[in-house]
């Protein structure tokens, strides 16, 4: 059962500011995200395969209470009712992503046709209801079969996967707003292969480094496969980012700042825009590089997807960061103006396509109670984030929309369900979803900025008459 939001304007919290609103009301895209593993389920249904995170989730000991993807939200039986309420929201748009291994098993071989009819109709639906689809390729689960060949790690898998991008694009590039190859290649390589936090588990800091290289190159041969089969959707990438705030202005405290923000920001904006590596006196490997891979590497793109949830505070004596503003549920610090820094910053460092905030949201212990949701610091965490972007608009950054992430209450990775991120509440056992306030208030929002700007339009059209 889904609750459809009803047609009532409400107001459960103060929306940003008019001039915040001016900024993001003209040429702005307000939308939602979510991803294939985190809320599909369906694992054994439809010809897919198995992922690495089917292994790991079932593998005991690597996430909270044993938690797994095979049911999730049961997304995979339930995307109509689902879609309706996207529709609902009124947003714009819709980011969801492909899984891999549900349209081709094994990573190699047959294409599946259960599951590309699955994603079909998906983007055929959001269409009709009005709502453009963002497409990611990879949000991290990889078909099982290429793990055990090596995986990542495995310089082939990055031509297996410029392969797996030509047949999806082919297949839905001509009705999607846009096509992301991969979504925070940085968890992939470094959650997956160094600190062994995510799928497949590994604990091996340069396995972890030449993994982001090979991420890199797949990026760039997918860019290169979808571009010679003619697909005309808009092609980019999504990376996670921070900025970078040394505690003090001690030499110590400056250089981990550093080293962290190349880590972090620099080891994949450089050669995506520079076509190289950043050096960095923090930084001590380095993968192998091949002639020819970075000009694949750094082919234009129409546009950077950047997730955005906490910056990055650099103590070198473990001095805790101050948070004014408090913490999320996923003890992450809320900290608005990073996003601003950070926005600005890239735009001074690099010369960008336009961006758009593809993920910023938080973690919230919530709880239904009589029917509903109060998440007063969740609609807070939105609209001083809105804030941050709309000042970064003003300074100059090209920044085209905005995706809360998530639609719904999912599985979050090694944390289970645990940890609650939706604009909707999802009752696991029922499978019901119930609004929270905060959805009420985004979708309240984008009424507000959607009638700014009608109106704008129209005094610039009286203007233009006179």
């Amino acid at each position: 059962m889904t609750l459809l939001l009803n047609d009532t304007l409400t107001r459960h919290g103060p929306l940003p500011s008019a001039g915040t609103l001016a900024t993001l009301s003209k040429n702005f895209i307000w939308g939602v995200a979510t991803s294939a593993y985190q809320i599909e389920g369906g694992a054994n249904a439809g010809g897919r395969g198995p992922s690495i995170w089917d292994t790991f989730a079932h593998t005991p000991g690597k996430t909270r209470n044993g938690d797994h993807g095979d049911i999730a939200c049961d997304h995979f039986h339930r995307w109509p009712q689902d879609l309706e309420l996207i529709r609902s929201l009124e947003v714009d748009a819709y980011r969801f992503s492909v899984a891999w291994p549900r349209v081709q098993a094994t990573g190699a071989g047959p294409w599946n046709a259960q599951g590309l009819d699955f994603y079909d109709r998906l983007v055929d639906r959001l269409l009709s209801r009005g709502l453009q689809p963002h497409l990611t390729l990879y949000h991290w689960d990889l078909p099982q079969a290429l793990q055990e060949t090596g995986g990542w790690a495995n310089r082939d898998t990055a031509f297996r996967f410029a392969t797996y991008a030509e047949a999806v694009a082919r297949r839905l590039g001509d009705r999607v707003a846009s096509i992301a190859t991969h979504n925070e290649p940085w968890c992939t390589a470094v959650l997956g292969h160094q600190t062994g936090q995510f799928a497949p588990g590994f604990r091996d800091e340069a396995m972890a480094v030449q993994v982001s290289h090979h991420l890199l190159l797949s990026h760039g041969l997918a860019m290169q496969a979808m571009r010679a089969a003619g697909v005309q959707a808009p092609l980019g990438i999504v990376l996670n980012h921070s900025s970078a705030s040394p505690a003090s202005k001690d030499p110590a405290d400056v250089a981990l700042a550093s080293k962290l923000y190349a880590g972090f920001v620099r080891w994949y904006m450089d050669p995506l825009f520079l076509g190289h590596y950043p050096q960095d006196p923090g930084l001590t490997i380095y993968p192998d590089v091949r002639t020819g891979d970075m000009e694949l590497i750094r082919a234009p793109m129409d546009f950077l997807g950047v997730n955005y949830y906490m910056r990055l505070w650099a103590s070198a004596s473990n001095v805790p960061a101050p948070m004014p503003m408090g913490a999320t549920d996923m003890g992450w610090e809320i900290y608005p103006d990073g996003l601003r820094q950070l926005l600005t910053d890239l735009h001074r460092d690099y010369r960008l396509p336009p961006i758009y905030i593809t993920e910023n949201g938080m973690a919230e212990a919530d709880r239904l109670q009589d029917g509903k949701v109060h998440d007063p610091r969740r609609i807070e965490f939105v609209r001083t984030h809105l804030e941050a972007i709309a000042q970064a608009r003003d300074a100059g950054v090209d920044i085209r929309g905005y995706f809360y992430w998530s639609l719904l209450d999912n599985y979050e990775w090694d944390s289970g369900y645990t940890k609650r991120f939706g604009l909707v509440h999802v009752d696991y056992e029922t499978q019901l979803r119930t609004p929270k306030d905060s959805a009420y208030w985004y979708r309240d929002l984008i009424r507000t900025a959607r009638a700014m700007a009608t109106q704008t339009t129209e005094e610039e059209a009286q203007l233009w008459q006179l």
